[in-house]
């Protein structure tokens, strides 16, 4: 897969957005992506941007579906001239780090 993109999708609401959010990862099992979603946002990978516009478009909608205002933000990285997944980008850093890419607390260290 070569398109890849940060997805971040949220009512503008006080409190909890999660069943919103919920809704709109639930959004992306309708299209052929690949997705993984973080404290931050999603990462989504598709075969080319068409599919990943489509899919980010239908999470966009159904949390506006449940809210008056969303606000999205869409970051893409189309790299047209290799096939790479996500997953390959931060086994590029870990090889430079010469370790994983988190601190030891992220992993449960002491």
């Amino acid at each position: 897969m070569t398109c890849i993109g940060f997805l971040s999708v949220a009512p503008v609401i006080e409190g909890s957005m999660s069943s919103y959010v919920a809704d709109a990862v639930a959004a992306l099992e309708a299209f052929d992506v690949e997705y993984e979603t973080t404290p931050m946002g999603t990462i989504i990978e598709a075969e080319d941007s068409k599919e990943l516009f489509a899919a980010t478009h239908a999470a966009h909608e159904a949390v506006g579906e449940q809210a008056d205002r969303v606000s999205t933000f869409l970051k893409i990285d189309d790299k047209r001239t290799v096939d790479q997944q996500a997953r390959d980008k931060v086994d590029a850093v870990e090889e430079h780090l010469d370790r994983a890419a988190r601190s030891d607390a992220a992993e449960g260290g002491d």
